[in-house]
């Protein structure tokens, strides 16, 4: 049977596969890319709150729990059967936590590992078999200005995104000879839920934080819903980076993480440099002839 050119630029549409689609970033790009034709992998943990994107193009509503090794494989394995690839990951789902770190409770630092690092892992690991067969693909995982730059309260939260930096960093060497990209999105503040129900907080809170931890808690709490950032513009901006012939490795978004990364940049430049000789000096003498 012949194939049409309808048929085949259906083919040619790049598939999509998206965590954490019900809120935020998730959901805008979501609705971005299948506004544009993609075929797209929509998931979340209760897929009730993503019925409605499946309405707005090709899409395959999924249950998805990142923590459930079982229900990732279902995923992937619906995802090829229906599409019969995946072509962009995008690991976004992740959750925050307010607590200064002695105040930190470890089951919600697990918690919080399970989900922002452990389990954009295994979805990498998921994916990465089908992107080495067909030597292309593209990663996409979702840091933070706070995986280059900590505040006070959210030291458990830095971790994981440090955390996904080191990691995303490693896999990119690992696989761009391979024919597969890899790039980290970071945010600074934007109008998601992040600072809302997507982050606990500990219960126990100590008076000699209150003016570091706690002051930056209470501000981000209140500033919730006020960021400048515009999670749509920050949609577009990612499938620009994706489909440039040079894509970013770090994609900042927001003037604030623009702003924090260059001084972040600065104050390491000029503390290495003052402690240039000390650090040189660390090394077994040069033998001289």
């Amino acid at each position: 049977m012949a194939t049409t050119s309808s048929q085949s630029a259906v083919a040619e549409n790049p598939v999509w596969f998206i965590t954490g689609c019900s809120t935020g970033f998730g959901r805008e790009l979501a609705k971005h890319v299948l506004e544009r034709g993609y075929r797209t992998v929509v998931t979340a943990r209760n897929p009730d709150e993503v019925n409605d994107l499946a309405a707005m193009g090709e899409g395959l509503v999924l249950k998805l729990d990142v923590t459930d090794q079982a229900e990732i494989d279902a995923a992937i394995k619906a995802a090829e059967d229906k599409f019969g690839r995946i072509d962009v990951l995008v690991n976004n789902a992740g959750i925050g936590y307010f607590a200064a770190v002695e105040e930190s409770e470890e089951d919600q630092i697990r918690r919080m590992f399970e989900i922002n690092v452990f389990g954009l892992s295994r979805m990498m690991r998921a994916v990465l078999p089908g992107m080495r067969h067909r030597r292309k693909g593209f990663i996409v995982n979702f840091s933070s200005i706070g995986g280059l730059v900590s505040f006070p309260s959210t030291g458990y939260y830095h971790a994981t995104k440090f955390a996904v930096e080191g990691l995303s960093e490693a896999l990119w060497q690992e696989v761009e000879p391979l024919g597969i990209k890899v790039m980290l999105v970071e945010p600074s503040g934007f109008r998601t839920d992040w600072a809302g129900r997507s982050a606990n907080e500990s219960k126990r809170q100590i008076d000699d934080y209150a003016a570091t931890a706690g002051a930056r808690r209470t501000q981000s709490r209140a500033h919730s819903g006020k960021q400048p950032g515009d999670p749509v513009r920050a949609a577009h901006a990612i499938v620009k980076a994706i489909e440039s012939p040079n894509p970013p490795h770090h994609l900042l978004l927001g003037n604030n993480a623009y702003e924090a990364a260059m001084a972040k940049l600065e104050n390491l430049r000029l503390e290495f440099s003052e402690w240039e000789a000390v650090s040189r000096g660390a090394d077994f003498p040069k033998e001289t002839k």
